[in-house]
């Protein structure tokens, strides 16, 4: 294990139901220890039961998830902050101890209609979205590291 601190990360959305506790399990999966990740709501709604379901198909639990309010994270020192959704874009209130700031909007697939297999298909396609964006963002970060690395 490397000797640097980790990354300190927090995804945003609106109810934090969703998008944002989705995200923030697809990254503690595809970082590892890498990264301390954590997710907050501008309006925490509780975690979406379907969100917990496309998240659990891969194997991944979501059993300790919660919903939390971006206002018990205001003072955290943190790396980078996510927001996933235009509204918590705007809203979400400034992190005086936050290094950057990222914005990824993404649809909600809460307000999918039909029958349970169709709402099913756009938390799928939804999550299959964020764990996409995210491994980007990770082979990038590993990209430069190793480019700023000593020969």
């Amino acid at each position: 294990m490397s000797d640097s601190p980790k990354q300190r990360v927090l995804v945003v959305c609106t109810g934090n139901a969703c998008r944002s506790q989705m995200a923030e399990a697809l990254w503690r999966h595809e970082a590892g220890d890498r990264y301390e990740i954590m997710s907050a709501g501008t309006f925490p709604a509780g975690v979406h039961p379907l969100a917990v379901a496309v998240i659990e198909e891969l194997g991944i639990d979501m059993s300790g998830h919660s919903s939390k309010s971006v206002g018990s994270l205001i003072e955290q020192p943190l790396d980078l902050v996510i927001t996933v959704c235009d509204s918590a874009n705007e809203l979400c209130p400034v992190f005086p101890r936050a290094a950057r700031r990222l914005h990824w909007p993404f649809a909600d697939p809460v307000g999918a209609q039909g029958s349970l297999e169709e709402r099913l298909v756009e938390f799928r396609r939804t999550r299959d979205l964020i764990r996409q964006k995210i491994r980007e963002f990770l082979a990038a970060e590993a990209a430069d590291l190793a480019s700023h690395a000593p020969a």
